[in-house]
């Protein structure tokens, strides 16, 4: 009776936690109030105060149109030697109007050989995708670029 009685008991928590955690999930999913970074607190956050250059080193390419905004395709390839003394450290990829506006973070080295990041990125709405990247000497460089969404990826 003893092996029974586990086994029904740990059938019920198994099927509890089935539908428990599902609902936990998607309560928070969307952060809203203090946990909600706004892209001027998200840059602050990385750069520390340091000024952020709009440079033409950052080639960010994303759709001008995406059909749906849970999967927006997202190339940035930065144009550096990536030697020892002159190379990119982060790339940093941000939804500007998203509850959560950090998308991503990659650390590179030159190991790397190439700076180069090619991910999906979830938009709410039509906004702006920006490129974060900070280089080993210390400079931070951005590139944007608006992105209409006809679909929205977070309902």
């Amino acid at each position: 009776m003893k092996r029974r009685s586990f086994l029904r008991g740990l059938g019920l928590a198994a099927a509890a936690s089935t539908v428990v955690v599902p609902s936990m999930v998607m309560a928070a999913e969307a952060p809203k109030g203090p946990n909600a970074f706004s892209i001027d607190a998200a840059v602050q956050a990385i750069t520390g105060g340091k000024p952020v250059v709009a440079s033409p080193k950052v080639h960010l390419k994303a759709p001008e149109i995406a059909e749906n905004g849970a999967v927006v395709p997202v190339t940035i390839e930065v144009d550096s030697p990536m030697t020892e003394d002159d190379y990119v450290k982060a790339i940093h990829v941000f939804a500007t109007k998203n509850s959560n506006v950090r998308c991503a973070d990659v650390m590179l080295t030159p190991a790397n050989g190439k700076a180069m990041l090619a991910t999906r990125v979830k938009l709410g709405t039509s906004q702006d995708v920006m490129a974060l990247i900070e280089t080993s000497k210390g400079e931070f460089l951005s590139a944007s670029q608006n992105v209409k969404v006809t679909i929205g990826g977070c309902g």
